[in-house]
């Protein structure tokens, strides 16, 4: 019996190891805490390892012994993340060595955002490109605290190069927000929804409607917009996630821009404007989001408006594309409430 468990043993110690993840993480030189560092990089060595090994093995994930936070009231929990991402599709770290920079925030959590993941070709969320970049946070004990799919890098550099827009860490918190917000669509996690969306939030959809043909047979598409508040908002993105299987959504920013603006009224209002790709089992979509965001509340943000226009006025191969004089700016969207 001995020889049998040691047997045992040995062969799950020898997987283990061919899946080893090796984790690097950088600071800049200001910071000083190796021990803590060190932590960190086990941790999250130990999270992608287990990943590459459940991957492999076509299994669940076994989080039980990894060194995940422990949520507190109202906190998200790690472990229900990591769950709902894996049964939508299984993935994997494809290095063997991930060298990441550490980012080092005042209220003494940590945020890495650029792990490279295979997301299984099987998988129900994935449709047109199976590598995604992943973003981790660790809290003050260095223990992980999310796990979630991250923005593209040309949205995450040209966020970041935002100038005087917003110091580093509020931007980078702007955007660690925005990635949650797109998560949540992915995992269909109404109840993330309904937290990030202000009570008295403004939901604006554009609706390209078409007149009816003239005596030459010509009609006209012009775009119609619909008022809703968060209740009406909420639940028909519950019918949405219910009758889709899949959900995947990207963000890009527009062309020349960083992406995220400051409220000459209230410095803690951001708006952030993005063209978006909504792609589900059901429906489809392309259009260009604008998130106004209020940071009063550094970790508990509330977003105050949401609109979503088409990009083309009729369909994509004969409709024209919408002015980007058209499309939404804090400004138009400070004047809506």
């Amino acid at each position: 019996m001995k020889k049998k468990i040691l047997c045992s043993l040995v062969m799950l110690l020898t997987c283990f190891s061919a899946h080893a993840v090796s984790v690097t993480l950088t600071t800049d030189e200001g910071y000083n805490n190796p021990a803590m560092i060190q932590k960190m990089q086990n941790n999250l060595a130990a999270l992608l390892t287990e990943i590459n090994a459940a991957y492999d093995q076509k299994r669940n994930l076994n989080l039980g012994n990894l060194p995940l936070h422990t949520p507190k009231d109202g906190e998200a929990d790690v472990k229900d993340e990591l769950a709902t991402l894996w049964d939508m599709t299984h993935f994997k770290c494809d290095d063997e060595e991930v060298v990441d920079r550490l980012w080092p925030m005042r209220d003494g959590t940590y945020y890495v955002r650029q792990i490279p993941m295979i997301l299984d070709p099987d998988g129900e969320v994935v449709r047109e490109s199976t590598f995604q970049e992943v973003a981790v946070t660790f809290d003050r004990n260095g223990d992980i605290s999310e796990f979630r799919f991250a923005l593209d890098a040309q949205v995450s550099e040209s966020m970041e190069k935002c100038g005087n827009v917003a110091n580093v860490e509020r931007r980078t918190k702007i955007l660690g927000f925005v990635e949650r917000f797109r998560t949540a669509y992915c995992r269909k996690d109404i109840n993330f929804m309904n937290q990030i969306f202000s009570d008295d939030a403004l939901i604006i959809t554009g609706t390209v409607v078409q007149s009816r043909p003239n005596d030459l047979g010509q009609s006209n598409a012009k775009v119609v917009y619909n008022r809703q508040n968060k209740q009406q908002y909420l639940a028909n993105l519950r019918r949405a996630f219910a009758r889709n299987k899949y959900i995947e959504v990207k963000f890009e920013v527009l062309d020349g821009e960083c992406g995220v603006t400051q409220s000459q009224n209230n410095p803690n209002v951001y708006g952030v404007r993005l063209r978006q790709e909504w792609r589900s089992s059901n429906y489809s979509d392309d259009g260009y989001v604008f998130l106004l965001w209020d940071f009063r509340d550094e970790n508990h943000p509330e977003i105050k408006v949401r609109t979503w226009q088409p990009t083309y006025v009729g369909n994509q191969k004969n409709g024209e594309k919408l002015k980007k004089d058209d499309i939404f700016t804090i400004d138009d969207v400070e004047e809506m409430i």
